[in-house]
């Protein structure tokens, strides 16, 4: 989505387009761009359709609870597993608001997680509220302590919590997945399930604020 609002703010995308596809690693990924009432200011929606989703692995839950700084009784009786549309990703599903804000996870707490494993990993946390999910996102191995907004774990994050029934699959369900609170930078994200439903049709958005700007001159 950052690099969806870059390309129209600088104008490559041409003014007024409501959809183009970004060529991503994982293959093309399709943009919708809802455009805000330019009287008012307001910024564009960008959702992303979320491209096929991969199941893999599952993870012990004690472990995950030692690595979070948790115990048993803060995680659901959900077993962990990995889910990547392009960014892997191990979704640990909590009780409250209160085991995800006391939640933390480091390098050595996501080693605990993988075991043997060496391909490094996200680590996202959440627990269902009733406008869809509370979250975190942890990605010590690739230098990010914690991610305010993760799009391309959001649409995991829907499959994976329409295959436990925390959120209804039904083609036209809407609902939002907060993440950033704890670390003081609140981010909303935008879910919808399109087409039969389900996992197989998931639209991810989000407003995007730009908060530096730089230039190179060569």
């Amino acid at each position: 989505m950052g690099t969806s609002f870059v390309l129209l703010d600088e104008g490559i995308v041409p003014e007024g387009t409501k959809q183009f596809v970004l060529e991503e690693k994982v293959g093309p990924v399709a943009i919708r761009v809802e455009t805000g009432r330019v009287e008012t200011g307001e910024r564009p929606l960008i959702w992303l359709t979320t491209p096929p989703i991969s199941y893999g692995r599952t993870y012990d839950r004690l472990r995950c609870a030692q690595a979070l700084g948790l115990t048993a009784h803060d995680l659901l009786d959900i077993t962990p597993q990995w889910l990547s549309a392009g960014n892997p990703t191990i979704f640990i599903a909590l009780t409250d608001k209160r085991a995800v804000d006391d939640a933390w996870l480091d390098s050595h707490g996501v080693s605990i997680i993988k075991g043997a494993d060496a391909a490094p990993i996200c680590v996202f946390v959440f627990t269902p509220v009733p406008e869809g999910a509370y979250a975190r996102m942890f990605a010590p191995e690739y230098g990010v302590p914690e991610d305010p907004a993760t799009g391309s774990s959001t649409g995991p994050l829907a499959a994976f919590m329409i295959r436990h029934r925390l959120v209804s699959g039904a083609a036209g369900t809407r609902f939002v997945s907060e993440q950033g609170t704890k670390m003081g930078r609140r981010s909303i994200l935008y879910v919808e399930l399109h087409g039969d439903g389900g996992a197989d049709g998931i639209d991810v958005g989000g407003y995007v604020t730009p908060v530096a700007e730089g230039r190179l001159t060569l």
